[in-house]
Parts: structure tokens; sequence; C-alpha cells
């Protein structure tokens, strides 16, 4: 059997039994490979593809993460900057405090140590002004024994001591 290779003409395209034969093994070869290889592919892309998704929205739920960790350790650092610095300001408040404390103290101490040297060397002149008048009493009764040597009543003579005494116990020293 021979086939007949004369066909019908449109135009440019001729269409007889070898142009079928072409369609034909055309479709199969699509059909075949469609599904041998077109399925298999296009699972693989949409599995890939799925996988893809997958790993972005991972990646964009870790980053929210992040940002909300950074923004919670913002927050912290701030606190935390905000403690120390109220801490600082305490700490100079009470070292002021104990400061003036401290101050308040030797302000005390020092006048107490005032009053006690006053206390001291009013106690060391008066105890000087008693030697000096048993001193002037004991000379001066010296000098009466020898002026009484020479006559002069006792009655005077006491009068003078006492007068003399008084007049001393009465002046004052100069530092």
């Amino acid at each position: 059997m021979i086939l007949a290779t004369e066909g019908v003409r449109f135009g440019l395209v001729e269409l007889n039994w070898n142009m079928l034969f072409q369609l034909t093994n055309t479709l199969v070869m699509f059909l075949f490979l469609r599904k041998l290889l077109f399925k298999p592919v296009t699972e693989f892309i949409k599995k890939r593809q799925d996988e893809i998704d997958a790993t972005i929205s991972e990646a964009e739920q870790k980053n929210q993460e992040s940002e909300s960790l950074r923004s919670q350790l913002n927050q912290k650092m701030a606190k935390a900057e905000e403690e120390g610095r109220h801490i600082i300001r305490e700490a100079a408040i009470r070292a002021e405090a104990r400061a003036e404390e401290i101050i308040k103290e030797a302000e005390a101490e020092i006048h107490h140590l005032k009053t006690t040297a006053k206390q001291e060397m009013d106690q060391e002149r008066q105890k000087a002004l008693n030697a000096l008048k048993d001193e002037i009493a004991h000379l001066t009764i010296l000098a009466a024994s020898k002026v009484v040597e020479r006559d002069i009543d006792e009655g005077a003579h006491r009068a003078y001591i006492q007068q003399f005494i008084d007049g001393v116990g009465d002046s004052k020293w100069q530092n």
C-alpha cells in the first residue's frame, strides 16, 4: 500500500498524511512527556516553591521576633541607665549628707576643744593669780617684818598688806 503524499494545499501548508502522522506523534509525545516529565517537574517546582515560601515566612517571623527583642532590650537598657542615674543621685545625696554631718561633728569638736582650752586657761590663770597672791603676801610679810624691825605698829601693817592683796586681786593680767 502506497500512501498518497499529495494532499490539500492551504497556502504554504499542505495537508496530507505525513502532516497527520507528525501531529499525532507530537500529540502522543506531548502526552507521554507530560505524564513522565512535566508532572514530576511541576511537583518538584511546587515543593521547592513551598519550601522557599516557608523559609521566607520563618525569616520574617524571626525578624519580627528580633525586632521585638531589640525593643525589649532597648527598654531594659533605658531602665537600667535610669536606675544607674538614680543610684548615683542617691549616693551623691548620702555622701553630701555624710559630709555635712562630719563637718558638724568637727565643728562641735572644735567648739568643745575651744571651751575646754578656755576653761583650762582660766583655771591656770586663777592658779597663777593665787600663786602670785601667795608670793606677794609672803614678800609683803617679809617686807613688813623688815619694816616692823623699824617699829611700825601691827594694825597699820595689816591694813597695808590687806590693801595691797586686794589691789593685786582686782588687777587684770594681760597676755
